[in-house]
């Protein structure tokens, strides 16, 4: 079984690695979106957590906005998935 800290640090690992050539700052879940290389429907994938960006952006706020870097996005939604 993976481990929990092994599933966030390899989902935060894809998250940032997807966002790799994003603009920054994103400041809207829409420039969020358009900046995954599958838009929505980028899929992070680790042990037996699956998440679309889709998914991922639900969990945000307009609070949230705007982010400066790939890390900061991957914090926030890990932190909002609650890993």
């Amino acid at each position: 079984m993976v481990k929990k800290m092994e599933v966030k640090t390899e989902i935060k690992s894809q998250i940032v690695g997807a966002l790799r050539g994003a603009k920054f700052p994103i400041e809207t879940p829409e420039e969020l979106l358009a900046a995954f290389p599958d838009g929505a429907q980028t899929t992070c994938k680790a042990g037996d957590v699956e998440m679309t960006a889709g998914q991922a952006g639900e969990l945000l706020t307009a609070d949230d906005f705007p982010f400066e870097s790939a890390e900061q996005v991957a914090d926030v939604i890990l932190e909002k998935a609650g890993m």
